[in-house]
């Protein structure tokens, strides 16, 4: 539990803000801001090949390269869609996914989500409806480091009133792969052609100190083209280039392009948490993660064994999703859910309350020694018998 008086387990300076001065406000009562067919378009095509040329991405939209790059610059200057790139599949051990519930004090939730909002390994914070506040969405080693951060950073936050963490088990599908789908057959098929199929995501075995900086690079701007790649890490483009390649195989980096929520035609962002029969889970998830609404699908090591984000038109379609779903796979039941009303954090972004792009945080495993050497007394004391 909290220890509401006492200072943070990490001893971090509280910072002052979220984030730098990012978009402002929606004007009152003026008129809304639209994407236009094109910015749909532009964005599934960065959601296809984030790294692909402009005059690539240009001949698909049937529009000049410096039209695209302008409509780009338009988009992301306003906030109102980003490009990300991070990278956990690395190192001999598979990384385990967690789904961690927060509890919060009265009045201090936003004192929380700010003293946690830089920590690296949160791919994801929603402030939610129901019966928790926040969920955080992490990337640890292993479960041991789950552990340590739970017990020695969130537990001993003030404000912080309880924890629950779960694990994902198996992640079946994941933002990354969800596409706005404005593209036609040939617009798709000019931006993936010779790319060649990515392996099932394990990452690289054995990452050396290019890989990681090339993974910190592409974090700060996944676009910077090979060349300055090159010249920012002192090795010619082609190991670059090579070393790019080999990630791509891999599937270990991940690339987002995202669009504010409000903005994209799917404001409505929704969990869910599901109880399947165990032998069927495997059949019922091949064919979740097939629907359009599907951002999310991972069984989990908890009492209920499936959780769903799913992205909808709007509220009123909660209930009609829910009767699809249960008509569909009647031995799937829906236990709970969750309605986010924030979307603080997304893929290592930090959002402003309309879901618009405010900095990012580049992603990458928690380590805090502070909360290390907490550990390391505990663990004296179990040894001592204390």
């Amino acid at each position: 539990m909290a220890r509401s008086a006492q200072e943070s387990a990490t001893g971090s300076v509280r910072r002052p803000a979220v984030a730098p001065p990012g978009p402002g406000p929606l004007p009152a009562g003026g008129p809304e801001p639209v994407l236009d067919e094109q910015d749909h378009l532009l964005i599934t095509a960065l959601q296809t090949s984030p790294r692909a040329e402009w005059q690539r991405i240009g001949k698909a939209l049937g529009v000049d390269a410096s039209t695209a790059a302008r409509r780009w610059q338009r988009l992301t200057e306003a906030g109102h869609a980003w490009l990300s790139c991070y990278t956990l599949a690395v190192g001999p051990a598979v990384p385990i996914v967690a789904f961690i519930e927060v509890d919060c004090a009265a009045g201090a939730l936003h004192e929380v989500a700010l003293e946690i909002a830089d920590d690296p390994h949160l791919i994801t914070i929603d402030h939610v409806t129901g019966s928790r506040d926040l969920i955080l969405t992490a990337a640890f080693p292993d479960q041991s480091a789950l552990a340590r951060y739970v017990g020695f950073r969130l537990d001993t936050l003030p404000g912080v009133a309880a924890t629950r963490s779960q694990i994902a088990t198996a992640l079946h599908a994941e933002g990354s792969r969800w596409r706005l789908d404005r593209l036609d057959p040939d617009g798709r098929e000019a931006l993936t052609r010779d790319r060649p199929h990515p392996a099932p995501r394990r990452g690289l075995p054995s990452p050396d100190e290019l890989d990681t900086r090339l993974s910190m690079l592409l974090a700060e701007d996944c676009r910077q083209p090979a060349a300055r790649l090159a010249e920012r890490t002192g090795v010619s483009a082609s190991t670059v280039r090579r070393r790019l390649e080999r990630m791509h195989r891999e599937d270990a980096l991940v690339y987002r392009c995202e669009v504010a929520r409000y903005l994209s035609g799917w404001p409505v962002s929704v969990t869910m948490w599901g109880v399947a029969p165990p032998g069927d889970v495997a059949r019922i998830t091949s064919q979740l993660i097939g629907l359009r609404e599907m951002r999310l699908c991972a069984s989990l090591s908890g009492p209920y064994n499936l959780l769903l984000t799913v992205w909808l038109r709007s509220a009123e379609d909660i209930a009609s999703f829910e009767a699809r779903i249960g008509s569909r796979f009647p031995e799937l039941a829906i236990a709970d859910r969750a309605v986010t009303l924030w979307p603080l954090k997304l893929a290592g972004q930090i959002l402003d309350p309309q879901g618009r792009h405010l900095r990012g945080v580049p992603v990458r495993f928690w380590e805090d020694p502070v909360a290390e050497r907490a550990e390391g007394d505990l663990l004296e004391r179990l040894r001592a018998g204390r």
